[in-house]
């Protein structure tokens, strides 16, 4: 009979070989944590590996990413579509097992981690993501949402300050179904963590309001086992499980220390603890009575036909929300998005209003909002400044009204910019949800990993961003931004919008709710921006992200390109002109107007066009590529001043004068 020793060494020895193989990677915590795993996905799991998009299913998140060959390993033995081969490219070009896990590769890998502490925040958003929920569509007599999110993390990712963050507003919020197991085996890098990591980890967690079990032994089944069901029997507080643990457990001569952290054992070190574990088989060889013991294929099908009972019976009574539960669940758009979207843009054009594009951020979520429920939006402390909270939002944690709210779509996230964006790729991850969250576009720095993290995962999370330059006037410099905007477009894969108007303003919106593979960032001003009027061709081409806004006849003699609070600018500066063909070009999204084809991109800007001024309150070095060397950027390379906007614009020198002073350079 397979013991549970036996089953938790099948990790141990997989995650060594594969770092052997690949002569890099971090065993220490997959043989650390695979008793762990072992009583957790035998005993408490709920997860089918013949679909590992179950909706139902329980959510398992590896915080401490490095330690990737223990989810590997844990879903090859029970039974995902990873293989041996799978795990011996470990670390290989174009594997489903690359170095970290990443969301997308092999199935069964929830989200991708690495950066620690995002893990952590990532769980906590689909932890929130299912009480929020189940508010929505569970009925008396009928739960079909009702699922764990479990967490593995260590002393880096309590380190990292996005865990204060996340793991405060978890608490506070009594996501009780969420379980972090926290690998305390007083070991990084630099070896024992004491010197700089002596916080009371147990007494922390309690004073966020989590539910603590501490002093678990990390190696004792019994233990580990109990702990969780004192970890689920606890509904109204998340549980830190504090498991004492040995480092590279089972390498007799290395387990404990900080070599055994970041490097291959070594082949003697790999057989020595394969005596140790008696476990007398060779490389990435595990016995089939193992694999026996690890299978998880037909339980966890009985256990998705189950919900499947579960939810037809919903169906029958609720039919309406059941299909509103797949549709949403599936990220499919509502039936109508497509008519009722294009008649919000006809109905904001049709005002012709001038409000500073926060605002008009606003009127686009009160035209879109109400025909989407998936919509779960959300400010850091900033609601008010940032217009996110639109006429059908209903706040979850409010103290102006009940004090939580699941059945809500709308969250008070707290002064947490990083731990919002992280939760919000949680949320996305988890289904059901088109998360947007905001704040102002300086604080996007204190936020920047988990953009990037929502790009390399190709996942519709829309951050907001509001106060987007020296117009935010008098707060001054360190909150004015300047380069901003430059390097949130050199993101790979991140749509950037800043428009300069109500029309597109809500066509940024559709854009970011339409765009399945890509997060997105709106940017708007704290100014009030000019109306521009445009034709229905003119309105279409905005979705392009670049187009012509005012044009002459024939072959224009200079082009001024122009985003945001800088249009109208643009377009008075043409307008003064008489003498010259100066055509505008509006540009509120260079990476979308990018992937346009070259066709379209020559129409916009034709080559035999070379005198080009591109006007942008913001670092200018990017707006070269579309100007040329010989063309100009009226945009500001120093950091900003303390004074009303209107000084400030003037002072640097976004003038109409300015422009057409730029203008007439070029053309000389």
């Amino acid at each position: 009979m397979t013991t549970r020793q036996q089953l938790a060494n099948a990790i141990r020895v997989l995650a060594m070989d594969a770092v052997q193989k690949a002569n890099s990677g971090h065993p220490g915590a997959p043989m650390g944590m695979a008793d762990i795993a072992e009583v957790l996905y035998n005993d408490f799991m709920h997860h089918n590996p013949t679909n590992p998009k179950w909706a139902n299913r329980d959510r398992f998140v590896m915080s401490n990413g490095h330690g990737s060959m223990l989810p590997y390993s844990v879903l090859h033995l029970t039974g995902y579509d990873l293989t041996l081969d799978d795990l011996k490219a470990f670390r290989q070009l174009h594997s489903k097992t690359p170095g970290h896990p990443e969301y997308g590769y092999a199935p069964g890998i929830e989200t991708t981690t690495g950066p620690l502490g995002q893990g952590i925040a990532n769980a906590v958003g689909m932890a929130l993501a299912e009480k929020v929920l189940a508010a929505q569509f569970n009925k008396p007599n009928h739960t079909i949402v009702d699922h764990y999110t479990y967490v593995f993390l260590g002393d880096g990712c309590l380190m990292e300050g996005i865990s204060h963050e996340a793991c405060s507003l978890a608490g506070t919020l009594k996501l009780g179904k969420l379980i972090a197991f926290y690998d305390d085996n007083g070991i990084s890098i630099d070896g024992d963590v004491i010197g700089w990591f002596a916080d009371n980890t147990p007494k922390r967690f309690e004073a966020y309001g989590w539910h603590v079990v501490a002093n678990v032994d990390g190696h004792n089944p019994d233990a580990i086992k109990q702990a969780i069901e004192q970890a689920q029997a606890e509904t109204e507080r998340p549980s830190l499980i504090c498991c004492k643990t040995i480092i590279g457990k089972g390498a007799p001569n290395k387990q404990g220390g900080h070599d055994v952290h970041g490097a291959p054992l070594g082949a003697a070190e790999i057989a020595a603890a394969r005596e140790a574990m008696h476990w007398p088989y060779e490389p990435f060889v595990i016995p089939a009575e193992v694999y026996l013991g690890w299978d998880a294929k037909e339980k966890g099908q009985a256990l998705e036909s189950e919900w499947n009972k579960t939810f037809a019976a919903y169906a029958a009574e609720y039919p309406t929300e059941a299909a509103e539960f797949q549709r949403r669940m599936k990220g499919e758009l509502p039936a109508n998005w497509a008519e009722a979207s294009q008649a919000a843009i006809a109905t904001i054009n049709a005002k012709a209003e001038s409000p500073a594009t926060r605002v008009a951020s606003k009127n686009a979520l009160d035209q879109f909002a109400p025909l989407l429920p998936e919509f779960l939006g959300g400010s850091a402390d900033l609601s008010p400044s940032n217009n996110t909270f639109n006429k059908v939002s209903k706040a979850i944690n409010s103290t102006h009204g009940p004090e939580q709210n699941f059945s809500g779509n709308y969250i008070s996230y707290g002064v947490r910019e990083f731990g919002m964006s992280a939760i919000m790729n949680g949320v996305t991850l988890h289904g059901g949800f088109i998360p947007y969250g905001a704040t102002f576009l300086m604080f996007s720095e204190y936020a920047r990993n988990a953009l990037r993290m929502a790009a390399l995962m190709k996942i519709r999370s829309i951050f907001v961003y509001t106060h987007d330059s020296i117009g935010l006037g008098e707060d001054g410099p360190t909150h004015q931004a300047v380069e901003q905007i430059p390097t949130l477009r050199m993101i790979p894969n991140m749509q950037v919008w800043r428009p300069c108007d109500g029309v597109e303003s809500i066509v940024a919106w559709k854009a970011a709710i339409e765009s399945e593979t890509m997060p997105s960032c709106l940017i708007f001003t704290r100014q009030n921006l000019a109306f521009q009027t445009r034709t229905p061709e003119q309105i279409a081409n905005i979705a392009k992200g670049g187009y012509v806004l005012k044009d002459t006849e024939g072959t224009p003699d200079a082009i001024i390109i122009a985003t945001g609070s800088e249009v109208d600018l643009a377009m008075k500066a043409a307008a003064q002109m008489t003498d010259r063909k100066v055509r505008v070009v509006s540009m509120p999204s260079t990476n979308i107007f990018d992937a346009q084809s070259a066709e379209y991109k020559e129409s916009v800007l034709p080559k035999a066009v070379t005198a080009r001024v591109a006007v942008e309150a913001a670092v200018s070095a990017g707006w070269y590529k579309y100007v040329g060397l010989n063309g100009e950027v009226v945009g500001m390379d120093r950091f900003g001043e303390s004074a009303p906007a209107s000084e400030l614009f003037k002072y640097f020198g976004f003038t109409v004068d300015n422009v057409v002073a730029a203008v007439k350079r070029v053309l000389s």
